[in-house]
C-alpha cells in the first residue's frame, strides 16, 4: 500500500491519520536528538580530568560526540519501520534510522541501522518474513515526511512486489556529493556489509551495483560492531584520486561516524616529491611484484661479514671478541630476515651480549646498564657501522634506476635485460631531491623503506577501485593491514592501467591475503537498463568471461545518440540536460577538454571541476575521461567516443576507458559525435 501526503498537515485532518501520527513521531525523535545534543554541550568537565592532557582528550571526544549528534534537516531521521509480530521482540515496534535516538527515559525512539534488530528491514521477505508483520518504509521531501509504503509480510494475499519509495530513492536526482544508500540497501548487499571484521572481503561490482557504498556502508557497520578495537587500531578508507575522495567525503559523517581517514594511494607512499612520469612499459616493471625481491636484495647487500676482531677497553680492562664470533652474530640476524633496521639495532646489543659473557667468565657481575654501555662503545659501533651500515630507502632506489651495475648485480635472474633497460633512467638524478621521481618510485621507495622499518598497521582498510592497481601498489596496501583486515572493491571490466589486475585472486596474494572471499554483486540499481545494455557491447572485447550487470530499474532511462556536429553540438546537449533536474556531467577524452571548456565559456555556460561540490545553481562538471571512475551524474553528455578510445596507449584499455564513460549516468545518456563510433559499440548479431 503506497499513501502519499501533503507538505503541510491541516487541523482538518482526522488525528488517527497514519501520516500525521508518523510526522509527530518524527517531530518527538528530533526533540530527542536535540536533547541528547544539549545533554553532551552542558557537561562541566573542570573539575574530571587529572591532568591538562587528559582535559583536552576528553573535550576532544565531546565535541565529536556533539558532531556526530547533529540533525541534518534535509536528512531523514528514520527512513522505515518494523512491526514485530508476538511474540517475537514482544510484538514491538521500531523505527530504523541513521542513528540511535532515545527519549528522557533511555527508550528508544529511531533504532541504528546496524543494530541487529534492524537486519530484518533489508532482509525480510514474504518467502522468510523473520518474524516481521509489516515493514513501512517512509517517503521525503526536502526532509519532511511527506508519503509512506507498507509490506504486510505476513500476510500470504499480499503480493511479492517492488517498492514505488524504494525506486524513487534510488532514481533521486543527485546534486551534491554522494549520499548514504542505508535507506536502499539490498539483502545481497546487507550480507556483505554485515561481513564479519576478521576476514578480508573483495567485491566485485559492475557499474551501477553499489560497490562503493556498500563499502562505505560495511566501514560504518564494523565501527559500531567493533567500536573499541577500531578506535584502537583505526580504519582508513583509499579511492583512486582526490576528486573521487571528495565525491564521497560527506557519507560517513552522514552515518554519524567522523573519525575515519581518507587517502590515495600515492598519499599513503609520499616520501618524495612526485615531479616525473613513467612511459607505460616502465611503469609495468616498476609495478611488477618481481620488484619487492630486487629491493630485498639490494637493501641485504650493505650487510658485510666482519673480518677482524673487536676490541672493547672499560678501565683497564680489554675485552675482544674474535671475528669468526662477531661472523656468526651477523649471520644468525641475517638468516632471521628481521626488518634490516630491527636487525641493526639488535647488533650493538648482541656483540655486548658477547662481551658481558667474558666479563662473567672473568669474575664480574655486569648488569643491563653495563652490557647498554658496552653497546654504546666507539668500537661497537664502528663494527656495527662498517657491518650492518644505515640505509636510506630513497637513496636505495636513486642507486637502483642510475647505477646500471647495481641493478644487474640485484635483478640477475629476476628481471632480463630489456626489462632493466626500461627501469634505468636516461640521465641519472644527483640527488633525492633533484631527482624527478615517478609516482611508480615513490612505491618502491616505500617497499624500500617497509624493508628497513615495519609499516604501521591499521585495524581495517577499505581499497576502492582496486582494479588499477599494480602488484607493488597492492603490496603498499597491503602493509597498512597486516594485522587488520580489509575490504577491497572494484569491477575487472573497469580496469583502465596497463597494469589493471586479471584476477581478483591473483590482486589478493598480493595484498597479503590470500584465500579471501571474493564476493559479486550483478545487480544495477544506479544505471538505466537501456544505458548498461548498450555499454554491454564493450565486455566481450574487454573483459570476456564477466558476467553483464542486470538492472533492476523499472524506469529503462533516457538514451540517444546524436551523429554529426562539432563543439557547438556538445553544448547543445549539455543545455538540453540542464533543462532536467538533477547534475550534469559532460565527459570528454583528456585531449578534448580544453576545446570543450572554450565552446562552454563561449556559450555563457559554467561549468565544475570533478571533485567540486554541485549545487542548485552550478550542475555542470566537466569531467575528462581518466577522471570519471566512480563518480555518477543523472544526466551523461558523452562527447566523442572514439576520441575516448584512441587517447588510451592500448585498445582493450581504450574501451574499458569508455565503458566507464558510458555507465556514470543515473536518469540518462545523449552521447555526440562526428567520428564513427567504435565497431564493438554496433549492435549484436
Amino acid at each position: 500500500m503506497y499513501r502519499p501526503g501533503g507538505s503541510t498537515v491541516s487541523a482538518a485532518v482526522p488525528t488517527d491519520d497514519p501520516l500525521v501520527r508518523e510526522r509527530a513521531h518524527l517531530a518527538s525523535s528530533r526533540a530527542a536528538l536535540r536533547a541528547m545534543r544539549e545533554e553532551v554541550e552542558a557537561l562541566d568537565i573542570k573539575d574530571v580530568t587529572a591532568n591538562w592532557v587528559n582535559s583536552i582528550v576528553l573535550e576532544r571526544q565531546i565535541e565529536d560526540r556533539i558532531k556526530a549528534l547533529a540533525d541534518l534537516s534535509h536528512t531523514p531521521l528514520f527512513f522505515g519501520r518494523l512491526d514485530y509480530l508476538p511474540p517475537t521482540q514482544h510484538g514491538q515496534r521500531f523505527y530504523i534510522g541513521r542513528r540511535h535516538v532515545h527519549d528522557a527515559h533511555g527508550d528508544p525512539m529511531v533504532i541504528d541501522w546496524r543494530a541487529p534488530v534492524s537486519q530484518p528491514y533489508y532482509q525480510a521477505s514474504k518467502k522468510d518474513p523473520q518474524d516481521v508483520g509489516l515493514r513501512r518504509r517512509f517517503g521525503y521531501t526536502g526532509g519532511e515526511l511527506t508519503a509512506y509504503e507498507d509490506e504486510h509480510l505476513s500476510d500470504p494475499a499480499e503480493l511479492e512486489r517492488a517498492s514505488r519509495l524504494l525506486q524513487t530513492e534510488i532514481e533521486r536526482p543527485r546534486v551534491g556529493p554522494m549520499r548514504d544508500i542505508v535507506a536502499t540497501i539490498q539483502p545481497e548487499q546487507d550480507e556483505i556489509v554485515r561481513s564479519d571484521l576478521s576476514g578480508t572481503l573483495c567485491v566485485q561490482g559492475g557499474p551501477g551495483t553499489g560497490k562503493t557504498a556498500v563499502g562505505l556502508h560495511r566501514v560504518a557497520y564494523l565501527l559500531y560492531a567493533h567500536r573499541e578495537r577500531l578506535a584502537r587500531t583505526g580504519t582508513l578508507v583509499i579511492g583512486p584520486n582526490r576528486s573521487f575522495l571528495q565525491y564521497i567525503e560527506q557519507v560517513l559523517p552522514a552515518l554519524g561516524e567522523l573519525e575515519v581517514k581518507q587517502a590515495t594511494v600515492d598519499d599513503l607512499v609520499a616520501h618524495v616529491e612526485v615531479r616525473g612520469t613513467d612511459e607505460a612499459a616502465t611503469a609495468v616493471v616498476k609495478g611488477d611484484a618481481r620488484m619487492a625481491e630486487v629491493l630485498r636484495r639490494a637493501v641485504r647487500s650493505h650487510v658485510t661479514l666482519p673480518s677482524e676482531p673487536l676490541m672493547v677497553v672499560r678501565g683497564s680492562r680489554r675485552w675482544r671478541v674474535p671475528a669468526h664470533e662477531l661472523e656468526e652474530i651477523v649471520t644468525e640476524l641475517t638468516e632471521r630476515d628481521i626488518r634490516y633496521g630491527a636487525a641493526r639495532e639488535a647488533l650493538p646489543q648482541r656483540i655486548a651480549h658477547a662481551v658481558l659473557v667474558r666479563m662473567e667468565q672473568a669474575g664480574e657481575a655486569p648488569d643491563d646498564r653495563v652490557q647498554n654501555a658496552v653497546a654504546r662503545n666507539p668500537a661497537v659501533k664502528a663494527v656495527v657501522k662498517e657491518c650492518w651500515p644505515p640505509v636510506d630507502p630513497a637513496k636505495l632506489v636513486l642507486r637502483l634506476l642510475g647505477d646500471a651495475e647495481f641493478l644487474a648485480e640485484h635483478a640477475a635472474g629476476i628481471l632480463d635485460e630489456e626489462e632493466q633497460k626500461l627501469l634505468l633512467w636516461t640521465k641519472p638524478a644527483r640527488s633525492v631531491k633533484t631527482a624527478k621521481w615517478s609516482a611508480a618510485d615513490a612505491v618502491l621507495i616505500d617497499e624500500a623503506t617497509d624493508l628497513v622499518e615495519r609499516t604501521h598497521s591499521l585495524g581495517h582498510v577499505v581499497l576502492d577501485e582496486a582494479q588499477d592497481l599494480s602488484p607493488m601498489q597492492y603490496r603498499a596496501v597491503g602493509r597498512r593491514c597486516t594485522t587488520g583486515s580489509a575490504t577491497v572493491l572494484g569491477d575487472l571490466a573497469q580496469g583502465t592501467t596497463p597494469w589493471a589486475t586479471q584476477s581478483w585472486q591473483t590482486a589478493l596474494a598480493h595484498l597479503g591475503k590470500p584465500g579471501s572471499r571474493v564476493e559479486e554483486l550483478t545487480a544495477g540499481f544506479r544505471v538505466p537498463s537501456e544505458v548498461i545494455a548498450y555499454a554491454s557491447r564493450l565486455l566481450p572485447h574487454m573483459a570476456p568471461g564477466l558476467a553483464p550487470v542486470e538492472s533492476v530499474r523499472e524506469n529503462p532511462g533516457a538514451f540517444e545518440i546524436r551523429a554529426g556536429g562539432d563543439a557547438g553540438a556538445v553544448v547543445t546537449a549539455c543545455v538540453d540536460a540542464l533543462g532536467h533536474e538533477g547534475s550534469i556531467g559532460l565527459i570528454a577524452a583528456d585531449a578534448r577538454i580544453g576545446v570543450l571548456a572554450e565552446a562552454l565559456e563561449e556559450a555563457g555556460l559554467s561549468y565544475l571541476a570533478p571533485g567540486e561540490e554541485t549545487t542548485a545553481e552550478s550542475r555542470l562538471t566537466l569531467v575528462p575521461a581518466s577522471l570519471a571512475k566512480g563518480l555518477e551524474y543523472d544526466y551523461v553528455v558523452l562527447d566523442e567516443p572514439a576520441a575516448v578510445v584512441d587517447g588510451e596507449p592500448d585498445e582493450r584499455t581504450g574501451l574499458r576507458r569508455l565503458y566507464v564513460s558510458l555507465t556514470r549516468a543515473v536518469s540518462g545518456l545523449t552521447i555526440v559525435h562526428a567520428a564513427p563510433l567504435p565497431e564493438q559499440l554496433a549492435p549484436r548479431a
